[in-house]
Protein backbone atom coordinates (compact mmCIF):
# COMPACT_ATOMS: atom_id res chain seq x y z
CA UNK A 1 0.00 0.00 0.00
CA UNK A 2 1.20 3.52 -0.77
CA UNK A 3 2.56 5.74 2.01
CA UNK A 4 -0.58 7.81 1.54
CA UNK A 5 -3.19 5.31 0.31
CA UNK A 6 -5.32 6.13 -2.72
CA UNK A 7 -9.02 5.38 -2.31
CA UNK A 8 -11.77 5.13 -4.89
CA UNK A 9 -15.41 5.36 -3.79
CA UNK A 10 -18.15 3.48 -5.65
CA UNK A 11 -21.61 5.09 -5.48
CA UNK A 12 -25.11 4.77 -6.88
CA UNK A 13 -27.19 7.60 -5.46
CA UNK A 14 -27.38 10.51 -3.06
CA UNK A 15 -23.86 10.12 -1.68
CA UNK A 16 -24.34 11.15 1.95
CA UNK A 17 -21.67 8.70 3.08
CA UNK A 18 -19.42 9.95 0.29
CA UNK A 19 -19.84 13.49 1.64
CA UNK A 20 -18.94 12.32 5.15
CA UNK A 21 -15.78 10.74 3.72
CA UNK A 22 -14.92 13.87 1.73
CA UNK A 23 -15.37 16.04 4.82
CA UNK A 24 -13.03 13.89 6.88
CA UNK A 25 -10.41 13.74 4.12
CA UNK A 26 -10.46 17.55 4.00
CA UNK A 27 -9.77 17.58 7.74
CA UNK A 28 -6.84 15.22 7.26
CA UNK A 29 -8.51 12.64 9.49
CA UNK A 30 -8.40 9.60 7.21
CA UNK A 31 -4.77 9.48 6.12
CA UNK A 32 -5.59 8.95 2.45
CA UNK A 33 -6.33 10.72 -0.81
CA UNK A 34 -9.48 10.29 -2.88
CA UNK A 35 -8.35 9.24 -6.33
CA UNK A 36 -11.82 9.08 -7.82
CA UNK A 37 -15.52 8.44 -7.47
CA UNK A 38 -17.30 5.98 -9.76
CA UNK A 39 -21.07 5.73 -10.20
CA UNK A 40 -23.07 3.01 -11.93
CA UNK A 41 -25.82 5.52 -12.75
CA UNK A 42 -25.78 8.90 -14.51
CA UNK A 43 -27.02 12.13 -12.95
CA UNK A 44 -26.80 11.11 -9.30
CA UNK A 45 -26.10 13.58 -6.49
CA UNK A 46 -22.96 11.68 -5.48
CA UNK A 47 -21.27 12.64 -8.76
CA UNK A 48 -22.12 16.28 -8.09
CA UNK A 49 -20.58 16.02 -4.63
CA UNK A 50 -17.39 14.58 -6.11
CA UNK A 51 -17.15 17.29 -8.74
CA UNK A 52 -17.76 20.02 -6.16
CA UNK A 53 -14.87 18.63 -4.11
CA UNK A 54 -12.53 18.52 -7.11
CA UNK A 55 -12.43 14.73 -7.19
CA UNK A 56 -12.34 12.88 -10.51
CA UNK A 57 -15.88 11.63 -11.17
CA UNK A 58 -16.56 8.69 -13.48
CA UNK A 59 -19.79 7.08 -14.61
CA UNK A 60 -20.18 3.53 -15.90
CA UNK A 61 -23.87 3.21 -16.81
CA UNK A 62 -24.94 -0.28 -15.83
CA UNK A 63 -28.33 0.06 -17.52
CA UNK A 64 -26.85 0.87 -20.94
CA UNK A 65 -24.95 -2.43 -21.24
CA UNK A 66 -25.19 -4.75 -18.20
CA UNK A 67 -22.94 -7.53 -19.59
CA UNK A 68 -20.12 -5.04 -20.27
CA UNK A 69 -20.43 -3.32 -16.90
CA UNK A 70 -17.98 -5.46 -14.86
CA UNK A 71 -15.22 -5.10 -17.43
CA UNK A 72 -15.72 -1.36 -17.81
CA UNK A 73 -15.68 -0.88 -14.04
CA UNK A 74 -12.55 -2.99 -13.69
CA UNK A 75 -10.85 -0.92 -16.41
CA UNK A 76 -11.57 2.35 -14.59
CA UNK A 77 -10.26 0.93 -11.32
CA UNK A 78 -7.10 -0.22 -13.10
CA UNK A 79 -6.69 3.31 -14.46
CA UNK A 80 -7.21 4.91 -11.05
CA UNK A 81 -4.91 2.42 -9.25
CA UNK A 82 -6.58 2.53 -5.84
CA UNK A 83 -5.09 1.01 -2.73
CA UNK A 84 -8.56 0.95 -1.18
CA UNK A 85 -12.02 0.58 -2.70
CA UNK A 86 -14.91 1.97 -0.67
CA UNK A 87 -18.52 1.07 -1.46
CA UNK A 88 -20.83 3.88 -0.34
CA UNK A 89 -24.41 3.13 -1.30
CA UNK A 90 -23.21 1.14 -4.31
CA UNK A 91 -26.14 -1.02 -5.44
CA UNK A 92 -24.44 -3.56 -7.70
CA UNK A 93 -23.12 -6.98 -6.82
CA UNK A 94 -19.50 -7.05 -7.91
CA UNK A 95 -18.04 -10.06 -9.74
CA UNK A 96 -16.02 -12.34 -7.49
CA UNK A 97 -12.88 -11.79 -9.60
CA UNK A 98 -12.95 -8.06 -8.88
CA UNK A 99 -13.68 -8.60 -5.19
CA UNK A 100 -10.77 -11.04 -4.94
CA UNK A 101 -8.44 -8.53 -6.60
CA UNK A 102 -9.12 -6.06 -3.78
CA UNK A 103 -9.63 -8.59 -0.99
CA UNK A 104 -8.79 -7.01 2.34
CA UNK A 105 -8.80 -3.57 0.74
CA UNK A 106 -12.52 -3.22 -0.04
CA UNK A 107 -15.13 -2.05 2.48
CA UNK A 108 -18.90 -1.69 2.45
CA UNK A 109 -21.42 -0.19 4.86
CA UNK A 110 -24.73 -2.04 5.09
CA UNK A 111 -27.82 -0.72 6.91
CA UNK A 112 -28.42 -3.62 9.26
CA UNK A 113 -26.81 -5.30 12.22
CA UNK A 114 -25.23 -8.03 10.15
CA UNK A 115 -25.60 -10.96 9.90
CA UNK A 116 -29.24 -9.86 10.22
CA UNK A 117 -30.92 -8.69 7.04
CA UNK A 118 -28.42 -8.89 4.18
CA UNK A 119 -29.74 -7.43 0.96
CA UNK A 120 -32.49 -4.85 0.50
CA UNK A 121 -35.33 -3.30 2.56
CA UNK A 122 -33.54 -3.67 5.89
CA UNK A 123 -35.51 -0.96 7.70
CA UNK A 124 -38.83 -2.46 6.70
CA UNK A 125 -37.69 -5.94 7.70
CA UNK A 126 -36.51 -4.76 11.12
CA UNK A 127 -39.80 -2.96 11.80
CA UNK A 128 -41.91 -5.89 10.60
CA UNK A 129 -39.93 -8.24 12.84
CA UNK A 130 -40.50 -6.01 15.87
CA UNK A 131 -36.78 -5.60 16.50
CA UNK A 132 -35.79 -3.54 19.51
CA UNK A 133 -32.68 -2.16 17.80
CA UNK A 134 -31.37 -1.61 14.32
CA UNK A 135 -28.27 -0.07 12.85
CA UNK A 136 -25.50 -0.37 10.31
CA UNK A 137 -22.35 -2.46 9.86
CA UNK A 138 -19.05 -1.68 8.14
CA UNK A 139 -17.57 -4.90 6.83
CA UNK A 140 -14.93 -6.26 4.52
CA UNK A 141 -16.32 -7.21 1.10
CA UNK A 142 -16.14 -10.85 0.06
CA UNK A 143 -17.90 -12.50 -2.90
CA UNK A 144 -20.89 -13.57 -0.77
CA UNK A 145 -23.43 -10.75 -0.42
CA UNK A 146 -23.08 -8.71 2.80
CA UNK A 147 -21.25 -11.65 4.40
CA UNK A 148 -17.75 -10.28 4.96
CA UNK A 149 -16.32 -9.96 8.47
CA UNK A 150 -17.77 -7.01 10.36
CA UNK A 151 -15.48 -4.27 11.67
CA UNK A 152 -17.74 -1.78 13.43
CA UNK A 153 -21.48 -1.31 14.00
CA UNK A 154 -23.69 1.62 14.94
CA UNK A 155 -26.79 0.69 16.90
CA UNK A 156 -29.95 2.66 17.54
CA UNK A 157 -33.05 1.70 19.54
CA UNK A 158 -36.24 1.25 17.57
CA UNK A 159 -38.74 3.69 19.06
CA UNK A 160 -42.51 3.19 19.17
CA UNK A 161 -43.92 4.88 16.12
CA UNK A 162 -40.69 4.66 14.13
CA UNK A 163 -41.13 4.52 10.37
CA UNK A 164 -38.68 3.39 7.73
CA UNK A 165 -37.85 7.05 7.11
CA UNK A 166 -37.26 7.99 10.76
CA UNK A 167 -35.19 4.88 11.40
CA UNK A 168 -33.15 5.46 8.25
CA UNK A 169 -32.36 9.04 9.27
CA UNK A 170 -30.90 8.01 12.63
CA UNK A 171 -28.99 5.04 11.22
CA UNK A 172 -27.45 7.13 8.45
CA UNK A 173 -26.25 9.70 10.98
CA UNK A 174 -24.36 6.86 12.64
CA UNK A 175 -22.94 5.64 9.36
CA UNK A 176 -21.37 9.06 8.87
CA UNK A 177 -19.46 8.43 12.10
CA UNK A 178 -18.46 4.77 11.82
CA UNK A 179 -17.63 4.54 8.12
CA UNK A 180 -14.90 7.20 8.13
CA UNK A 181 -13.54 5.63 11.31
CA UNK A 182 -13.27 2.17 9.73
CA UNK A 183 -11.70 3.68 6.61
CA UNK A 184 -9.11 5.48 8.74
CA UNK A 185 -8.29 2.21 10.51
CA UNK A 186 -7.85 0.45 7.16
CA UNK A 187 -5.70 3.22 5.69
CA UNK A 188 -3.46 3.14 8.77
CA UNK A 189 -3.12 -0.64 8.69
CA UNK A 190 -4.91 -0.97 12.03
CA UNK A 191 -7.65 -3.20 10.65
CA UNK A 192 -6.88 -6.15 8.37
CA UNK A 193 -8.61 -9.16 6.88
CA UNK A 194 -6.84 -12.34 7.87
CA UNK A 195 -7.89 -15.98 8.18
CA UNK A 196 -11.44 -15.06 7.25
CA UNK A 197 -11.77 -12.57 10.10
CA UNK A 198 -11.31 -8.88 10.80
CA UNK A 199 -8.33 -8.02 13.02
CA UNK A 200 -8.04 -4.67 14.79
CA UNK A 201 -4.75 -3.57 16.34
CA UNK A 202 -3.48 -7.14 16.16
CA UNK A 203 -6.50 -8.72 17.86
CA UNK A 204 -9.07 -10.87 16.11
CA UNK A 205 -12.58 -9.42 16.33
CA UNK A 206 -15.05 -12.08 17.35
CA UNK A 207 -17.78 -9.45 16.88
CA UNK A 208 -17.68 -5.95 15.39
CA UNK A 209 -16.84 -2.99 17.59
CA UNK A 210 -20.13 -1.37 18.59
CA UNK A 211 -20.94 2.31 18.92
CA UNK A 212 -24.42 3.08 20.18
CA UNK A 213 -26.49 6.17 19.46
CA UNK A 214 -26.00 7.67 22.92
CA UNK A 215 -22.20 7.44 22.86
CA UNK A 216 -21.52 8.08 19.20
CA UNK A 217 -21.91 11.82 18.84
CA UNK A 218 -18.72 12.95 20.55
CA UNK A 219 -16.36 10.29 19.23
CA UNK A 220 -13.47 11.25 16.99
CA UNK A 221 -12.88 9.46 13.71
CA UNK A 222 -9.61 7.74 14.57
CA UNK A 223 -10.14 6.94 18.25
CA UNK A 224 -9.39 3.46 19.52
CA UNK A 225 -12.33 1.26 20.43
CA UNK A 226 -13.05 1.26 24.13
CA UNK A 227 -13.62 -2.04 25.94
CA UNK A 228 -17.10 -0.89 26.97
CA UNK A 229 -18.27 -0.62 23.36
CA UNK A 230 -17.06 -3.97 22.10
CA UNK A 231 -19.98 -6.15 21.12
CA UNK A 232 -20.89 -8.93 23.52
CA UNK A 233 -23.21 -11.82 22.82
Amino acid sequence: MSATPRAVVLVSGEGSNLQAIIDQVRRGALGLTLAGVVSDRPGVRALERAAAAGIAAHMVDHASDPPAFPGRLAAILTELQPDLVILAGFMRILPSELVDEYRGRMLNVHPSLLPKYPGLHTYRRALEAGDREHGSTVHFVIPALDAGPGIIQYRVPVHPGDTEASLRERVRAGEHLIYPRAIAWLAAGRVTLRDGAAWLDGERLTQPVVVDEARGAGASVAESPRPDIVCRQ
